[in-house]
């Protein structure tokens, strides 16, 4: 299998499939393709002859290409039962889908106004957009209840438990947290930490930092070095 991903520093929605199938140890190779959109850019070119979506993630299975994050997770869990990527119970599972689901179709007040940006350090970004825009506060309090609510219920470490999808999902936004010195309550708080100290998510910010790249229109906040 061959996953298309784009920057590490910068790509959320890359790393959430990588991190699943890294942490779960299932093999793949990676291909990352530094971002552009930009039509005629080499990015673009690259992925229009793997799928119509022109986006990353894209998995290559045997020739097979499966485009969108949550299709690719849903992918996985099927391929590979044994890894129990989902909740074992019927109800657990459907719980699990729909924090997933919020994620993948809602937060854009938090997405668009704290994209992710692994190496930055931005506290004041992110102390600005929580007093001054009410959708990313809103968005924030409701991902901390979420989490609250299913660590309380679990047990933890992760949201159901062991590690699985919905943790891969959430794990671009544990690193905005950091990046933008959002104060969590101690529950979420370790919970974010547990998230970024798995060995995977080591590897992506490690590669993330040694990239040197900078996109201009992912550091809206920032100038080039």
């Amino acid at each position: 299998m061959q996953l298309y991903i784009g920057n590490k520093n910068y790509s959320s929605w890359s790393l959430r499939p990588w991190l699943l199938m890294r942490q779960a140890g299932i093999a793949f190779d990676e291909v990352k393709l530094r971002l552009d959109f930009d039509d005629a850019s080499a990015f673009k070119r690259t992925l229009a002859k793997i799928a119509p979506s022109g986006r990353v993630p894209v998995l290559v299975d045997d020739g097979f290409a499966v485009w969108d994050t949550l299709a690719i997770a849903e992918y996985m869990a099927e391929k590979f039962p044994n890894k129990a990527l989902w909740p074992a119970s019927m109800r657990e599972r459907a719980r699990a889908r729909s924090l997933c689901a919020e994620m993948h179709a809602g937060f854009a007040a938090l997405r668009n106004s704290l994209p992710m940006n692994i190496e930055a350090s931005l506290p004041e970004v992110g102390a600005g957009k929580l007093r001054d825009e009410p959708q990313v506060a809103r968005d924030v309090a409701r991902i901390v209840a979420m989490w609250s609510e299913q660590l309380a219920a679990s047990g933890g470490p992760f949201l159901f438990g062991g590690f699985g999808i919905v943790d891969a999902y959430y794990a671009p936004v544990c690193t905005r947290f950091r990046t933008y010195g959002v104060a969590l309550p101690p529950d979420a708080a370790a919970y974010a930490r547990r998230v970024i100290e798995m060995p995977a998510m080591q590897l992506w910010e490690a590669e993330a930092r040694a990239e040197g790249d900078f996109l201009a229109e992912d550091e809206p906040y920032r100038k080039a070095k």
